[in-house]
């Protein structure tokens, strides 16, 4: 995460005009939700030997309003790093809340969790790994063929954006796992997976390409040409390495998105991570358990994800740092 401050915003909420209208408001919100009745504040006034009821609504209300209040308060006063930790610190505590009131089965998720993550991450692993290069390689080649001059290859990777852009991820698959044994090409279920989301991202990446080369002012060529640097050395040694700022963030996003939507090669039959979740929960009809553990994983390798995006930023953007 990068906790640096681009603008010195002011302190808006700490200002009492505007501080007390937001306790207002959500006092008046509170009480209009029955905050009385909600599990937590039920469970709270057992323990205190209280039974709920209409005439502690007002009273339990502006508790929680002052409660969430004080906390605004001494969030807001805090450093921005220290902000983000306690946002988030607090959110992840209110979705364990969340997920703690369905009432779930611990001990079947301790005995599926192995095979979820031994086979089921395994597979989704190995299959958004290969997709992932094998995307950038299609993104990087359909960009180079969308900006050049030779009509033969710039009408093969328009065709090919449009056609991979225009056909919904699900149907690609089985266009490839099914369709393509009509003429006599067998694919097994994990390549065709792989084969899917290579061309469906790479798709999507080779419009993130192309912009981002697009946005290096032409000079650098100029200059490049100049100096006697041939279209290849000027591409990779000068262009590239200058565009990868505009295009990392995107494609960092399309590497995360690509992570999820490999659950869809469940539908072919591969024991992937999406695939496991749904067969164990049944045995037993245990489905929201191994949802939520599936969600879980796929949430924790995200923001793998996500970590290595801001490390690959900063390497490329180290020259622009003010």
């Amino acid at each position: 995460m990068n906790f640096a401050d681009n603008i010195d915003y002011p302190p808006v909420l700490r200002r009492p005009t505007v501080f007390l209208p937001i306790l207002v408001v959500l006092f008046l919100g509170l009480l209009r939700a029955d905050a009385v009745d909600w599990p937590v504040a039920r469970a709270v006034l057992s323990g205190m030997g209280l039974a709920p009821g209409p005439s502690l609504a007002m009273p339990v209300a502006a508790g929680l309003a002052a409660l969430i209040g004080a906390n605004l308060w001494i969030v807001t006063g805090l450093r921005t790093r220290w902000q983000v930790w306690a946002v988030w610190a607090e959110l992840a505590l209110l979705l364990a809340v969340f997920f703690v009131s369905f009432n779930l089965s611990y001990a079947f998720i301790q005995r599926k969790i192995w095979i979820l993550l031994s086979v089921g991450l395994v597979n989704t692993l190995l299959i958004s790994a290969c997709s992932i290069v094998f995307a950038f390689v299609l993104a990087l080649i359909g960009a180079i063929a969308k900006l050049s001059s030779n009509g033969l290859a710039l009408g093969v990777a328009n065709f090919y954006t449009s056609l991979f852009r225009g056909i919904p991820l699900l149907m690609q698959i089985y266009l490839i796992y099914l369709g393509l044994p009509q003429v006599g090409i067998v694919v097994d279920a994990i390549p065709a997976g792989i084969a899917a989301l290579s061309l469906c991202y790479g798709a999507y990446m080779t419009e993130i390409f192309r912009g981002g080369i697009e946005s290096i002012p032409r000079g650098q060529w100029e200059a490049a040409r100049a100096l006697g640097l041939r279209p290849g050395d000027t591409l990779f040694r000068v262009i590239l390495p200058q565009a990868m700022r505009v295009i990392i963030p995107p494609t960092g996003n399309q590497f995360i998105a690509m992570l999820k939507d490999s659950s869809l090669v469940s539908v072919v039959g591969v024991w992937e991570l999406m695939y496991l979740a749904r067969t164990q929960g049944q045995s037993e009809f245990r489905h929201i358990e191994m949802m939520i553990t599936a969600s879980l994983i796929y949430w924790a390798f995200s923001i793998a994800l996500e970590m290595i995006q801001a490390r690959v930023e900063r390497h490329f953007g180290r020259d622009h740092v003010r």
